[in-house]
């Protein structure tokens, strides 16, 4: 009797999972089979009510509008809807319920490579895998849609909010995204455009991999592990972008050449507890850069973080300039092999620890600001070495590098030290909704 208990339900596992095979195999519907035609030419309204099933749209310059309370429900499998032609536009659409397979791919909505010219305005989504894949189309536009993920799932299984693989000429503006993985998550992709979207509550923000001559503008994100994770990508252009009470890192550069960034605010930034392995024992860092060369660094405000900036691991020849450094516990954490300058055409950056005056009144520090002296790289060095802090011998080394600055180990060097904070900034930041 235990053998045949044993085979009924081994019976009845493969007859449930070739049940759950078969339905997230189910063909997909046309979503113009249940829409009405419009009196315009290829435009097409889908009416109130919930539609159930997976929907598609193979009809090429197809315009399809959502009427208030017109629902997709994918039911839990695969793709809510899937766009497999040339300049489809969809708008205002509610899509819920989709697959969570994330190695399968399933999406809100999947672009698939032929889907040249897609627009998706003003959609609801919210599931537990990716929201918008766009997979290697190009010239998409992704404007004002609210993403947000299911919270049931940890944030590693979650899909990320939009997803871009192997995308060009992509226009990302005006959406909201909330508890999905990432908020934006691009691979592989040149020639982009991200700008005055709002990320919440995610692990990473904004998220680059292996992207190139990517424009990144008027972002904000709020409470992400990390707000901007910028990595192995090069001619980045990030400007005007905000990080608020993110923990960890504001703006994470890793392997980053010859990008620009420029009027970002970064405020706030906290060490935060995380398993991540790639963030694990982060300080809380406003701007940390990882083996990256050659960027240009201006007119930034890093606030009120643990850490303003920490640069390792090669990061030199960075041109940094007209930054503002404000309330940091820390200013800067540099391990140099050689003094880096930072300071440009004879204007540096504002410190709000700086001690130096200004006799001449011109707006400049006449003694350079140095952040960090012999001891800090002691202590970088030897973490161990902090139980010594408030012994005698320490303040003997601080008066005597104070006393003979010539001991001076290389690092981070500003002979131009700005003396105001730059009260027109204005502020960057996108309020919540």
């Amino acid at each position: 009797m235990a053998v045949l208990r044993r085979i009924g339900l081994f019976c009845l596992a493969l007859w449930g999972a070739s049940g759950m095979t078969a339905q997230a195999g189910m063909p997909s519907r046309d979503l113009i089979a249940v829409a009405t035609a419009a009196p315009e030419e290829n435009r097409w309204r889908v009416p109130v009510g919930i539609h159930r099933g997976r929907f598609r749209i193979d009809r090429e310059g197809a315009e399809v509008i959502c009427e208030a309370g017109a629902v997709l429900d994918a039911e839990g499998y695969g793709n809510g809807l899937t766009i497999a032609a040339t300049n489809v536009r969809v708008s205002g659409c509610s899509l819920r319920n989709w697959g969570k397979d994330l190695t399968a791919m399933d999406a809100g909505v999947f672009i698939e490579k032929g889907a040249t010219g897609t627009t998706l305005r003003d959609n609801q989504l919210s599931g537990p895998g990716f929201g918008i894949w766009v997979d290697g189309a190009a010239e998409v536009t992704v404007s004002g849609n609210r993403i947000r993920g299911d919270t049931s799932l940890r944030s590693q299984d979650r899909g990320n909010g939009i997803h871009l693989y192997a995308v060009t000429g992509a226009l990302v503006t005006g959406n909201r995204v909330r508890e999905t993985r990432d908020g934006i998550y691009i691979d592989t992709s040149n020639g982009n455009r991200l700008q005055g979207n709002v990320l919440e509550d995610l692990r990473y923000g904004i998220h680059y991999m292996f992207s190139h001559d990517n424009k990144v503008v008027g972002n904000t994100t709020r409470r992400t592990r990390t707000g901007y994770a910028l990595m192995q990508s090069r001619a980045l252009w990030v400007e005007g972008n905000c990080s608020e009470d993110d923990q960890n890192y504001g703006i994470l550069m890793n392997y980053i050449t010859y990008s620009t960034l420029r009027g970002n605010r970064i405020h706030g930034v906290r060490r935060g507890a995380t398993g991540d392995a790639m963030i694990s024992g982060a300080e809380g860092k406003a701007l940390f850069v990882y083996n990256s060369l050659y960027n240009d660094i201006t007119d930034n405000r890093f606030e009120q973080s643990t850490l303003g900036i920490h640069l390792t691991a090669g990061s030199e020849d960075n041109q940094l300039s007209g930054n503002h450094f404000i309330g940091n516990q820390q200013q800067v954490k540099y391990v140099a092999t050689r003094t880096q300058e930072w300071s440009r055409q004879g204007r540096g950056n504002y410190w709000s620890d700086y001690l130096g005056w200004d006799r001449d009144g011109d707006g400049i520090g006449d003694v350079p600001y140095q952040p960090n002296d012999d001891l800090d790289r002691l202590l970088w060095l030897y973490p161990q070495a902090r139980l010594l802090m408030s012994s005698p011998s320490v303040s003997l080394l601080r008066w005597a590098q104070n006393a003979f600055p010539v001991t001076r180990s290389p690092g981070v060097r500003d002979s131009h030290p700005l003396m105001m904070v730059d009260e027109t900034a204005v502020e960057i930041c996108h309020d919540s909704d």
